[in-house]
């Protein structure tokens, strides 16, 4: 009984958000039981031009360090905004979702080559945490019961959680720039004085995961309750 609600809860996780945080927490799992070692896994873009070790290129996104607190803070962060993003503002929009994925994941891989980063992933959290809060400015954010903020300035104070945890803050910065720019060219950009749409999402990525949805009365995620922990709590402010 217990397994079939453990089954039945993790099925109704969206379609994206289930492939990617089991991919994150099964390659994790393979290096802690030393099936491969990170070694294998890292961002190297000499390996992957001259060995054609192209693997690199999606392995790079899914280890985010051995078990431990960085791990599970940057697992809860990843599946909390990932979930409220695919179930909220791209609810019935997984071709959309995916082609962020991919946008956000080129130019990150872009950018990583000149800052030297081998592993992305906490940066593609950054990136969704940003798109995410950008899009509901007026929830209110409560950070371990210690400061109270708006939405927008989440990514801000994980930068600052980073630095103070002694971490580089490059990483931060990098899933900031990239959400932003995703941000601009989907949500800021289109609707300028001359401004158009120059994000669209191939035909193939639409024909592909773009399904009818089979349950229209299935109850998501509320994407205005960000955290559902003492770090994430919020409430939309009216007006």
């Amino acid at each position: 009984m217990a397994y079939q609600t453990l089954q039945q809860e993790y099925l109704q996780i969206p379609v994206v958000t289930r492939a990617y945080t089991t991919a994150c927490v099964l390659t994790t799992a393979a290096v802690q039981l030393e099936i491969i070692t990170p070694f294998q896994l890292y961002f190297n873009p000499d390996l992957i031009l001259r060995k054609y070790q192209v693997w690199r290129l999606i392995t790079n996104f899914l280890f985010f360090g051995p078990v431990g607190f960085n791990f599970l803070f940057n697992m809860i962060f990843l599946y909390r905004y990932c979930r409220m993003l695919e179930e909220g503002s791209f609810r019935g929009r997984t071709a959309d979702f995916v082609f962020m994925f991919l946008f956000g994941g080129l130019l990150m891989t872009i950018f990583g080559t000149f800052v030297s980063l081998v592993f992305l992933g906490q940066a593609f959290t950054i990136m969704l945490v940003y798109v995410w809060s950008r899009r509901n400015p007026n929830v209110r954010m409560n950070f371990f019961g210690l400061l109270n903020f708006q939405a927008p300035f989440l990514p801000w104070v994980l930068m600052g959680f980073s630095l103070l945890l002694g971490n580089s803050i490059i990483v931060d910065l990098l899933g900031i720039a990239v959400g932003h720019v995703y941000y601009f060219l989907e949500d800021v950009f289109p609707n300028q004085p001359g401004g158009g749409r120059w994000l669209r999402t191939p035909s193939i990525i639409k024909m592909l995961f773009d399904i009818p949805e089979e349950d229209a009365n299935y109850n998501p995620l509320p994407e205005e309750r960000p955290g559902g922990f003492a770090w994430g709590e919020g409430q939309r402010l009216d007006g």
